[in-house]
């Protein structure tokens, strides 16, 4: 196992330092160019070649319901969090509000007092030009936190990692549930689910409409891309275009960790971490042991119910960041989880092997 986790990260590391590195020499702009790029062309060249060699035939109709309940669970999860957090967040500023109000009326009493014994002392009356606070003050995350916050805690890299990890940790009879829940998890979720969010977030109120929303999810080029090649399974193509189908690795897999690591050398210390720390414990440690306990309820066992465990804590997804890209949410909410939840996965693999194999 120790092997297979050496391969599958060594791109990452490799890939990722190159672009904390490179980050300095290219144009500010490139970072968003290049998560443009991912979002239009190599994603949907990803999964267009995906969608042709999955054998849906052999796979368990389980799969998918698995991963859109884990996906519902991972919202109501990740919304509840955040309204906790919100709350935890005001409470300092009510506390300091209310304490300040009884200061603020013995200040006015002492202006009216001297104002009416007819003082005329000007430095009597400089003392209280200073503001006070007022109940008007905004604490708490803005939209485009939020939308993050739920991004990270929801979608995970059921793609790159997962497709990548998994079939090495289960026998091959079950390689097909995996690939069946990358498949939905990346239709259903990402580029339907997230983009929903992360059109919706990234609007202002004024700008949002359902009608807008379903626009977006419609026009995912991803969602046309896996049509594409599910319809052309059985359409032989030569082998020039079947080499450039699977060149797409070549070139998204390098390109998603670039963008991580441009985006990781933008962040600001422990605050930025700090902020990643409850959607990363909700992506790869509360959902998956979730769907453990759950699958292991309805009767699964062994591989199979391996198989989806460990695709349902996947790190935070980069296709987030690609997301946070295109409809302008917070990026480094979205690189802190990714990178948080990456490093954590070297920890939780070994306990979902431990606890369902």
């Amino acid at each position: 196992m120790a092997g297979t986790l050496f391969d599958a990260y060594l791109p990452l590391v490799l890939w990722t330092g190159l672009g904390l590195i490179a980050f300095r020499f290219v144009p500010q702009a490139f970072p968003r160019l290049l998560g443009r790029v991912l979002y239009w062309v190599g994603v949907p060249w990803q999964i267009l070649a995906l969608a042709r060699q999955t054998d849906y035939a052999q796979t368990i109709g389980l799969a998918p319901a698995v991963t859109i309940a884990a996906l519902v669970l991972g919202l109501l999860l990740a919304w509840l969090s955040l309204q906790a957090y919100q709350q935890w967040l005001t409470q300092p500023a009510q506390s300091q509000l209310a304490q300040l109000q009884p200061a603020q009326s013995q200040t006015s009493q002492q202006l009216l007092s001297s104002v009416t014994s007819g003082l005329s002392d000007a430095a009597t009356i400089d003392s209280f030009d200073e503001p006070l606070p007022t109940e008007s003050t905004t604490v708490g995350l803005n939209r485009s936190q939020r939308g993050s916050f739920i991004l990270a805690a929801t979608i995970g890299n059921t793609g790159f990692v997962g497709l990548g990890l998994v079939p090495a940790l289960i026998s091959q009879p079950y390689v097909g549930w995996a690939v069946f829940y990358s498949v939905t998890h990346n239709i259903v979720g990402t580029y339907g689910v997230g983009v929903f969010l992360a059109s919706y977030y990234g609007l202002s109120r004024q700008q949002n409409h359902w009608w807008v929303q379903l626009r977006d999810v419609l026009s995912v080029p991803s969602l046309w891309a896996f049509t594409i090649g599910s319809l052309t399974r059985s359409m032989e193509a030569s082998d020039a275009i079947e080499q450039g189908l699977h060149a797409s690795l070549y070139f998204v897999i390098p390109g998603a960790f670039l963008l991580m690591g441009m985006r990781l050398s933008q962040l600001h210390g422990w605050q930025s971490i700090q902020f990643a720390l409850l959607p990363t414990v909700l992506k790869v440690i509360i959902l998956p042991l979730a769907v453990g306990l759950g699958t292991t309820l309805l009767g699964l066992s062994g591989d199979a119910r391996l198989a989806l465990v460990l695709m349902a804590g996947m790190p935070s997804a980069f296709a987030g960041l690609i997301l946070a890209e295109e409809y302008d949410l917070d990026r480094e909410v979205i690189a802190s989880s990714i990178a948080l939840s990456t490093i954590a996965l070297l920890f939780t693999i070994p306990l979902w092997l431990l606890l369902f194999r």
